[in-house]
């Protein structure tokens, strides 16, 4: 699996800056966001680019590079991260054996590297973990203002995120929310894949109408 885990004080959040391609890896494209970078990177390692590589293929094609965040999770398990000096307020990396976590306006910049420790420590399903990493990031002082919105997306084999869950604005605590709605989802995860896979054998929807 790949997937990243991400929260802001902007709206939807992940809708512009989460990206990821079964198989291939996952990118974060975050800090005055360009979100065409992500395919453009999801394709170079589609070809084999390691994830720096890829990376700094990208980067070398873009005029705006130094007002970027990125980073770049390849199959490979080969990672890259690329913060400008453009990025605004805080900003700090961490990358761990199979993960990077990375942020700006951060109350300080240990933020990135108690989500990475976060994510490590944790057991469990890899979603779960990936929520662990995003919860430690945001009690070890996360971003410096309050954050209104959160997501989750996740890639496995089949060719869709088996999760993209988002919570694209909330006054209070968008990160519980997603955490809340992961757990709604959770149970049903592999019955929307049997769905798409197999669906003569897929178990009923157990809704009014379902028959």
């Amino acid at each position: 699996m790949f997937g990243m885990a991400i929260a802001s004080s902007s709206p939807a959040v992940a809708a512009r800056c989460a990206h990821a391609r079964a198989r291939v890896g996952v990118v974060a494209t975050q800090n005055i966001t360009d979100p065409s970078l992500g395919p453009q990177i999801l394709d170079a390692l589609a070809t084999g680019a390691t994830a720096e590589a890829a990376l700094q293929r990208v980067l070398a094609g873009t005029p705006h590079a130094a007002f970027r965040q990125v980073m770049v999770l390849a199959g490979t398990g080969s990672a890259a991260v690329h913060s400008g000096v453009h990025a605004l307020g805080t900003a700090a990396v961490a990358v761990g054996a199979a993960s990077a976590a990375a942020g700006n306006l951060l109350a300080h910049d240990g933020v990135p590297a108690a989500m990475v420790t976060a994510f490590e420590a944790a057991t469990g399903p890899f979603v779960t973990r990936l929520l662990a990493g995003l919860r430690a990031g945001a009690a070890r002082g996360g971003e410096a203002g309050p954050v209104h919105s959160a997501g989750i997306l996740v890639v496995r084999e089949v060719s869709w995120p088996i999760v993209d869950l988002r919570i694209d604005w909330s006054e209070t605590d968008p990160i519980g929310e997603l955490c809340d709605l992961w757990a709604l989802y959770a149970p049903q995860l592999e019955d929307y894949v049997r769905r798409a896979q197999h669906p003569a054998a897929a178990p009923s929807f157990g809704v009014p109408g379902d028959p």
